[in-house]
């Protein structure tokens, strides 16, 4: 469990970081991977601090992020590389494994992978996926739908939110990260 002292820091930390809109949308994420953890049988304690420091590089400026990429030891393909809105994910993995000195693998891979999947993800991975897709303060055309969905029906909602992901890159004329596609036919086998 984490302790009172070590929330917040991590939550003074993020106030530090990030505009009000983001903190807010941070403490979201954590809610509702606090919610799919009781649902799934995952480690609720993993799925609230990854959802709570997943976006924690994403309002570092693009110079500082993309060196962060570049010099990742993170597994990082050239569309990602090339893919600015990806940076952050990559970044904030990188943030809390060498500033923060947190080593859990499954905290660090949810991070990472938030934006974009990957191939058989972990079900904190997942949850932080998908938590960021449907948080209460997210308010896309037919959010609500998808959260009770997800809610009902983890795996589906889980398989139809990269699907939707994949349609969105390739109406925006996008690159669509490797990873992503190997997610989304993971999740359809």
């Amino acid at each position: 469990m984490i302790s009172a002292e070590k929330d917040e820091f991590y939550k003074n930390l993020l106030k530090s970081k990030m505009s009000e809109k983001r903190y807010y949308h941070s403490l979201c994420v954590a809610d509702e991977a606090v919610q799919f953890a009781k649902e799934n049988g995952a480690d609720v304690d993993k799925c609230y601090l990854a959802g709570l420091l997943h976006d924690i590089c994403k309002e570092v400026n693009d110079a500082e992020n993309e060196k962060t990429v570049l010099n990742s030891n993170l597994d990082v393909c050239y569309i990602e590389k090339k893919t600015q809105p990806l940076w952050h994910a990559i970044a904030g993995a990188e943030f809390v494994k060498n500033q923060l000195g947190i080593k859990d693998s499954e905290i660090i891979g949810a991070i990472r992978y938030h934006t974009v999947g990957r191939k058989s993800m972990t079900m904190v991975e997942k949850i932080i996926f998908l938590a960021d897709y449907v948080s209460k303060d997210r308010d896309y055309d037919g959010v609500k739908e998808l959260r009770d969905f997800c809610h009902k029906d983890f795996k589906n909602g889980m398989r139809q939110a990269v699907s939707f992901s994949i349609k969105d890159l390739v109406d925006k004329n996008s690159l669509i990260p490797v990873s992503m596609i190997e997610c989304y036919n993971d999740l359809a086998e």
